[in-house]
């Protein structure tokens, strides 16, 4: 008899954790929350909820605390007994007061916010609807933590506690997605990413090399694609969502639709976009050097100046792209999970505005024409996870990536017959293999293995316009292979309830090989090959501590590398007129140290501060200096002779800065949020002098005030940076005098500007949403910090969004 009712108890808990599916809704607006995260803290199990709020509860069966959160939610935790008791039917209740949320940038596993000694910013899904970014640059700046750089249109280059460009990180979906020829001038590769395929963008600040590796030194950017959902019901699910949208400062016309459909072990996501941006218009009231008076068209084989009929508009700027996402994913049963994801994305051909704006001193413009080709990337990835119940690990994960990029550089003097077309293709390989072991309650380990390989392909073609011919020219780069492999461990201990411990470890084997054969025809250099192999061994501890729910803080110091890449090593270019770059196989690893002190506190569930300082030396930083080929110090370079110079390992980058961010919850449904960024940079230039470090921008930020209610939601908003007086700005930015404003004494100088800006999400139907926007309502003429292209002027966006 004891036998059966034992045996009818146990049958009765397999059929409540198999039979029971967690509903989580929002408590004011009673609609299903996508992508909340359940996780059991002590068998760190984890799963999220489906866009139907629902989520399958059979692995939490009998576990005595499962905390269930979303960002912008308060989080609550209740055992798997209560849950049942409550019909496996809660609601999270809106607060934009929370020093919680989940990150899995840290350490590549999903994470509370306050299990990690460093400060780390999340965009979420309801964020970037409602702010509507046309790019993936322009999405990384709502978060007002990321100064966003623009050459032209289509670009933006993020600048991160005053780092920029190779010494930032890219990732998407766990994947690295910087390569070898990641280069230290402004980079644009970041709008191969779709914004509409995003379901979470994060901002791990600092450096993040001990997971992953080269180029984390500022920051890494993590973006999360749509993921693919199981089906908790008997039967296929199909949800999706479609999206027009328009604006009226660049003529966009967009179009987006995604679809997700799972089974019991089979799910799928179709995405696809398509953006067609015209020449953007800049505002009315700013500087009279951003016009546009004229600009360059081929007439009868001759270039001629023509007179722009409204100089606010900036000719050529326009471009279209697509992006293609499709995943598939496979779980047979509880332990193992597969996940396919391919990515796809292309530019049309786009100016580079900033170098169309340049003059002789003749009046003459010194290109004709300066294109990017077509731009395109692909990802191939294969996920796979298994759950264990070894010793060895908890939890694995694999993932396998081939990515194949290709760009290209399209330009040609004024009234010069010759066009120099340079082409790159990089296909980049990477393995990473993690581990989550559970050592205690109270520690963590996780540790991995990644492997990456690039084979760079560069090749120059010189055409003459007139004929039609096309010869062989120099190529950009030397083809070259450049490789890395790594272990890395992190260690996690709570010390007690109010604090926990982590310190990583990582070793890391680099090495480039490059052949200039491909140049030697057009170079004297001094050798056909060049190859590199060197070691990078780097560490970071951290203390988190929070007395209460409403206290945080931490206090951490971390090491970052870079590695020379082949942009480094091997390129040849022309940063400036009379200057020619040339390669220096010599070079080693940048090193970077950080200190990094958070505070954060809620007072009374209405005010929200949080601090960051920080201090990060770069040390054996590679800088331009005065070199020689063969002796000569100046070469024969594009038809002009040219100073020679190349990258050496000699100098410093030293940053500062404060990171503040404040939310009050007011009356009536309104909420008022800040961020505010302060930076400030020196490093050691070419001449051996001190310099502003170039890629720490003016102080910046951006303040909120919005109303929410069950069927719309407001947002009245400003954005603002400070400015650079002439003697503020980098001796190298100096040299740019057609990027900047002109004072009294004609020198540049960055200006400072604010804009006010309206935006709007109403849902008028169930299945139907409207978005709408006025941006730069009072229509400022503006360039941001370093940029060569002018802000958009007053712009009116329209959105119809469908969801089914």
């Amino acid at each position: 008899m004891k036998r059966c009712l034992l045996t009818l108890i146990v049958f009765n808990l397999v059929t409540i954790a198999f039979g029971q599916v967690l509903t989580v809704l929002d408590a004011e607006t009673n609609k299903p929350l996508d992508l909340v995260h359940i996780i059991d803290q002590k068998t760190k199990t984890s799963s999220y909820t489906g866009e139907d709020g629902k989520v399958d509860m059979k692995d939490f069966a009998g576990s005595g605390k499962i905390d269930i959160r979303l960002f912008g939610y308060k989080g609550i935790s209740k055992s798997f007994g209560e849950l049942s008791e409550l019909g496996f039917n809660i609601s999270l209740t809106p607060n934009t007061i929370n020093l919680q949320q989940a990150v899995v940038s840290a350490t590549r596993w999903s994470q509370s916010r306050q299990e990690i000694p460093a400060r780390i910013t999340t965009i979420s899904t309801e964020e970037r609807e409602l702010l509507n970014p046309q790019t993936a640059a322009d999405l990384l700046g709502i978060s007002g933590e990321v100064f966003i750089q623009k050459s032209q249109q289509g670009g933006g280059s993020p600048m991160i506690r005053g780092f920029s460009t190779n010494r930032l990180l890219y990732t998407v979906d766990g994947v690295r997605m910087n390569t070898a020829i990641f280069r230290s001038g402004n980079l644009h590769n970041v709008i191969s990413i779709d914004p509409f395929a995003t379901e979470s963008t994060e901002v791990f600040f600092g450096p993040g090399s001990i997971i992953y590796g080269s180029d984390a030194i500022g920051a890494v950017m993590s973006f999360q694609t749509l993921q693919p959902i199981l089906s908790t019901e008997g039967s296929t699910a199909f949800t999706g969502s479609a999206v027009i949208r328009a604006n009226t400062a660049n003529r966009e016309k967009t179009g987006h639709v995604h679809v997700k459909y799972g089974g019991k072990k089979w799910a799928g996501v179709t995405s696809f976009s398509s953006n067609r941006f015209g020449d953007l218009k800049m505002g009315s009231r700013g500087p009279e050097e951003f016009l546009r008076p004229v600009f360059v068209e081929v007439r009868e084989g001759l270039d001629v100046l023509v007179e722009n009929s409204n100089p606010k508009i900036q000719i050529p700027t326009g471009y279209d792209q697509f992006n293609i996402l499709q995943k598939i994913r496979f779980a047979p049963n509880d332990k193992w999970d597969f996940q396919y994801a391919f990515h796809y994305s292309e530019t049309s051909t786009f100016s580079r505005y900033d170098r169309l704006i340049r003059f002789r001193s003749n009046g003459q413009p010194r290109s004709a024409e300066w294109k990017y080709g077509p731009q395109s990337w692909m990802m191939n990835h294969l996920k796979v996870s298994h759950s264990s119940d070894g010793n060895l690990y908890d939890k694995m994960t694999l993932n396998l990536a081939h990515q194949k990029f290709e760009e290209s550089r399209i330009d040609r003097n004024f009234n010069d017959v010759a066009r120099r077309i340079r082409v790159e293709k990089v296909d980049a390989y990477s393995a990473n293999l993690d581990f989550l072991k559970n050592l205690t309650p109270a520690s963590t380990l996780f540790f991995g293995l990644e492997w990456i390989l690039n084979d760079v392909i560069s090749a120059g073609t010189d055409e003459n316009i007139q004929t039609g011919q096309s010869i062989q020219g120099p190529a950009r780069y030397p083809d070259s292979k450049w490789n890395s492999y790594a272990l890395y461990t992190t260690y996690q201990q709570k010390l007690n309830p109010k604090s926990k411990l982590q310190a990583g470890i990582r070793y890391n084997r680099f090495g480039l090989d490059a052949d200039f054969r491909n140049n030697t025809e057009f170079y004297p250099f001094p050798f056909e090959k060049s190859s590199n192999n060197e070691g990078a061994l780097t560490a970071s501890i951290g203390w988190v501590y929070q007395p209460t729910d409403t206290w945080t803080m931490h206090v951490s110091a971390s090491t970052g590398f870079r590695a020379p890449n082949v942009d480094d090593i091997g390129k040849v270019f022309d940063s400036e007129p009379g200057t020619v770059m040339v390669p220096n196989p010599e070079l080693q690893a940048e090193y970077a140290y950080n200190l990094e002190l958070n505070v954060g506190k809620v007072i009374n569930d209405k005010v929200m501060i949080d601090l960051t300082s920080y201090y990060t030396l770069l040390d054996n930083a590679l800088v331009r200096r005065d070199f020689t080929l063969n002796g000569q110090d100046s070469i024969i370079y594009d038809g002009e002779l040219s100073r020679v110079f190349s990258l050496v390992n000699a100098s410093f980058v030293r940053i500062i800065g404060l990171q503040a961010a404040l939310e009050v919850k007011l009356p009536y449904q309104l909420t008022f949020s800040s961020r505010l960024n302060i930076q400030k940079g020196i490093e050691e230039v070419e001449d051996r002098t001190q310099s502003p470090s170039r890629h720490a921008p003016p102080t910046f930020g951006v303040s909120r005030l919005e109303y929410k209610r069950e069927k719309y939601r407001i947002q009245l908003f400003s954005e603002y940076s400070g400015g650079f007086k002439f003697d503020q700005l980098p001796l190298e930015e100096r040299g740019k005098p057609e990027l900047y404003a002109i004072d009294e004494n004609r020198n540049p100088y960055s200006h400072s500007w604010t804009t006010i800006n309206l935006k709007g999400i109403f849902n008028i139907h169930d299945n139907m949403s409207i978005s709408l926007g006025l941006e730069n309502i009072t229509d400022v003429r503006y360039r941001s910090y370093g940029s060569g292209v002018a802000a958009p002027g007053r712009n009116f966006m329209l959105s119809l969004i469908g969801n089914f």
